[in-house]
């Protein structure tokens, strides 16, 4: 036979003992006595009945901690360890009840204490409903008096907003995957704004589906806001905790979900008075303002008859100006008018005189020097020309000079 020391046999019993999944999860109710608690916070006591006596320990911060005290009938769950160092098999509790609660009230207590842990009841996490929804998906029985309640609601506080049915199972072992199904179609249908989870009341049994991890996990995984409303008031599931808000009924859950046009008519109705108030109010206020402003005009403004007045003297005085410098203008004007026409020429012409000009080269002769006998000339008069030819110049000796000169074709004779 082999021999083995203290730590292998210590060991192989931990080994054992442990590896045992029936061991590893455990409800025992029991009677608790020789109860201690450890400046630590930690509890050591006994759960014992008519037959036997276990060893237990429940570290601090673990639920139901409270309820130990000597000789008060408790149900414990935890896990069988052996504890090498003393050589002892402890049951390590981590959750403790009043006896007789049953087994579904303890799982539920294990199961929200889970999920209280992974963070899926945080407030941080809730959203806020929409104000005004336009459609409000209800996830319920198509059979069941909660629909057609909450028909009633709606119909009666928000006529405007649209109900969008997502029929499902609410009780019996198919529900919860059929509560999945219908609020993952609501997400992927994307038309409502906020989805009421609802059924009526029942026992612990009854509404067991909305208990359940997977309608849990669905809840918190859905973009849309969650308004949960199972069973009756006092009645309260791990769907209450998860979603965003908790209705205490489905009656309730429609009007949280749905503003009350009553409500909105009297706020409006306030609204339009006070806007009415407020423009009022300005009306008043600006006039006042004007008034004011109209009194301190008359008290700067200038005095207009005066400055009238002046202006009409200045206007006065630079007509008078006007008009004696356009005089004198005037007669500057008419004075060089005399002069022009002294110094035109075809009156100079008019009055006897004429123009001699070389026919050949235009030159206009002044002194009988320029002239030769034979010589084409041009004589203007004031009325027109006169062809003519030079003859013999006598010059006399007196200071008239005389010159002969012969009209071509007319034998005219005159003396220039």
């Amino acid at each position: 036979m082999a021999v083995y020391t203290v730590s292998q046999v210590s060991q192989h019993v931990k080994e054992v003992l442990e590896s045992d999944p029936l061991l590893a999860d455990v409800l025992v109710e029991g009677e608790v006595s020789n109860l201690r608690v450890s400046s630590a916070g930690h509890s050591y006591f006994s759960l014992k009945d008519d037959q036997a006596l276990l060893n237990c320990v429940m570290f601090r911060g673990q639920p139901g901690a409270e309820l130990l005290a000597g000789g008060t009938a408790v149900l414990v769950h935890g896990r069988l360890q052996f504890y090498e160092p003393r050589g002892t098999t402890d049951f390590m509790v981590d959750l403790a009840m009043a006896a007789g609660v049953g087994e579904l009230a303890l799982e539920l207590e294990r199961l929200t204490l889970r999920l209280e842990a992974e963070g899926l009841f945080d407030e941080s996490r809730k959203r806020p409903l929409p104000s005004f929804p336009k459609v409000i998906g209800v996830v319920t029985s198509p059979s069941g008096a909660v629909f057609h309640d909450i028909q009633n609601v709606i119909q009666r506080r928000y006529p405007l907003v649209e109900l969008l049915l997502a029929p499902s199972l609410v009780q019996g072992p198919k529900a919860a995957a059929e509560i999945v199904s219908a609020i993952e179609g609501l997400n992927r249908d994307g038309r409502a704004d906020v989805i009421v989870l609802a059924r009526g009341g029942g026992a612990l049994e009854e509404l067991w589906p909305f208990n359940e991890e997977i309608v849990a996990r669905a809840i918190y995984a859905s973009h849309i806001p969650t308004v949960s409303a199972i069973g009756h008031e006092t009645d309260f599931t791990i769907s209450d905790r998860v979603a965003d808000l908790r209705a205490p009924t489905p009656s309730a859950a429609a009007e949280i979900v749905a503003p009350d046009q009553y409500v909105l008519r009297q706020q409006l109705d306030e609204v339009l008075a006070y806007l009415d108030r407020a423009w009022a109010y300005q009306v008043d206020s600006r006039r006042d303002d004007v008034a004011r402003l109209s009194g301190n005009l008359e008290g700067i403004l200038p005095d207009t008859g005066n400055w009238r007045r002046k202006v009409d003297d200045i206007a006065r005085g630079a007509g008078i100006t006007l008009t004696n410098r356009l005089k004198i203008i005037r007669m500057q004007v008419e004075n060089r008018e005399d002069r022009v026409r002294a110094l035109d020429p075809v009156a100079t012409l008019r009055r006897g005189y004429s123009v001699v000009q070389k026919r050949v080269t235009g030159q206009v002769v002044t002194n009988l020097d320029q002239v030769e006998d034979g010589d084409a000339l041009s004589i203007t008069v004031s009325d027109g020309q006169v062809e003519a030819t030079a003859g013999h110049a006598v010059k006399p000796k007196t200071v008239i000079r005389k010159k002969k000169a012969v009209a071509a074709g007319a034998g005219m004779e005159r003396l220039i």
